[in-house]
């Protein structure tokens, strides 16, 4: 049975107050597509791009100065020379390298682009919450087609630290049409606005003490800050097929909500559970769901990355395997390329796709954007994927560390980063 979003599936829902949820809240009519890595991804993204009348909202982790991310940088140029308004945020530090080319192809069309959390000056690093990424990768064109995933702007056969490789690497977004596209646009109107504040707050300050109404353009401000709760009377979920809902992780509200969906997920699940992605190191409450939805007799399996970007990311993952493998857990190691994909299938109709890693960066610390479908087709076309890179994939079937001190150690150092740097990001609670 799929996971029910917080309310109930019968719960009389506004499509506007989804933010006021701790968990998914579902709604119909919406299409729904899979698409694989940039190379699926690009040309659909440029070619809506340069479909828009009115709008394209854009935020990214990576948007690198390559010739990938010249093609949609080009497409956002041409939008904006052309009258549509282009608002474009990016991540301080996953950008950093890029910030200066992309000004360059950007501001001169008249492209709105802030930085979030911008690293430009040597005490940027020491202030509080830049540990806080902006990892979400999104896009709406209009306010009626969006793409949610985790396919940052960047060539899928370049990585920024070890260069070029012969195959792509293993990533997915999801393209979208419908009612689920309103709430992801809200999500890029906030993330814009604060980005853009936080950079000219100073401005933003002399701007309401000189205002002839301060009050009232402080509220309109801080309006603009936050994801708001409507102020309309409740309406009704749609039940019509497919069924999506749009998951955010961030510093407010919505603090663990893509976590919850994930453990709803396999908690409900009676049959499989499919879980990909590149950084592995969950919570007790997130391995206690896989270890006894593998005792019920589901069938788990992970999909990790076997081509290590980040030793240390790849240790995490493998000091638990001894812990997964004894309990029934299947693991594979995905080997042609690195891995960035981060999906997750439960049973025949649940799907999820976005940013999110299963790591504490992920699921307590960044800014993160999922999109949670229940649709048989689509789970199908994942399916599908999943089995297609198992084929070239590495069985594992005896944990590298299983005992001894080298096990122990191991561990134990992961144990002890994962908690400092959390308590350096500002992260109290249990992980």
């Amino acid at each position: 049975m799929p996971p029910t979003d917080a309310s109930g599936p019968d719960t009389p829902v506004h499509p506007g107050a989804w933010y006021i949820f701790s968990r998914p809240v579902f709604f119909g009519h919406n299409e729904v597509g899979l698409l694989r890595g940039g190379d699926e991804l690009f040309p659909r993204l440029i070619d809506a791009i340069g479909h828009a009348l009115h709008e394209v909202w854009l935020a990214t982790y990576i948007f690198y100065h390559d010739d990938a991310g010249q093609a949609v940088a080009q497409a956002l140029a041409a939008a904006a020379r052309r009258g549509v308004r282009v608002r474009v945020v990016v991540d301080g530090f996953g950008s950093h390298h890029s910030l200066r080319q992309l000004r360059q192809w950007l501001e001169p069309a008249g492209v709105h682009l802030v930085v979030f959390r911008p690293l430009e000056r040597w005490w940027n690093w020491f202030q509080p919450g830049q540990m806080r990424r902006l990892h979400q990768k999104l896009c709406v064109i209009d306010g009626v087609r969006g793409f949610v995933g985790g396919i940052n702007i960047i060539d899928d056969r370049f990585d920024i630290h070890h260069g070029r490789s012969e195959h792509p690497r293993l990533d997915y977004a999801a393209e979208l049409h419908g009612p689920v596209v309103a709430p992801v646009e809200q999500t890029l109107r906030a993330i814009w606005t604060r980005a853009s504040f936080g950079e000219d707050w100073r401005q933003e300050l002399l701007n309401l003490v000189r205002s002839a109404r301060p009050v009232r353009s402080a509220h309109r401000y801080l309006r603009q800050l936050r994801i708001l709760p409507p102020r309309h009377g409740p309406g009704e979920v749609d039940p019509a097929p497919v069924q999506a809902a749009f998951v955010v992780r961030d510093n407010m509200r919505q603090r663990r909500t893509i976590e919850r969906a994930l453990i709803d997920a396999i908690r409900q699940a009676e049959r499989r559970v499919d879980l990909v992605t590149p950084y592995f190191y969950p919570g007790h409450s997130f391995r206690r769901a896989l270890v006894k939805a593998a005792r019920r007799g589901v069938q788990v399996r992970l999909l990790l990355q076997g081509k290590v970007d980040y030793r240390i990311a790849g240790l995490a993952a493998r000091v638990l395997y001894d812990e997964l493998l004894s309990e029934g857990v299947l693991i594979y190691e995905y080997m042609p390329a690195y891995l960035h994909a981060k999906m997750a299938l439960a049973d025949d109709e649940w799907v999820t796709v976005g940013s999110s890693n299963i790591d504490p960066l992920s699921l307590v610390l960044n800014l993160e954007a999922n999109v949670v479908v229940r649709d048989e087709t689509l789970s199908n076309a994942a399916s599908r994927e999943f089995e297609r890179a198992l084929t070239v994939s590495h069985h594992i079937t005896v944990a590298p560390l299983r005992r001894g001190w080298h096990a122990v150690l191991g561990r134990g150092l992961v144990a002890w980063l994962a908690h400092w740097y959390l308590r350096l990001a500002g992260w109290n609670e249990r992980y």
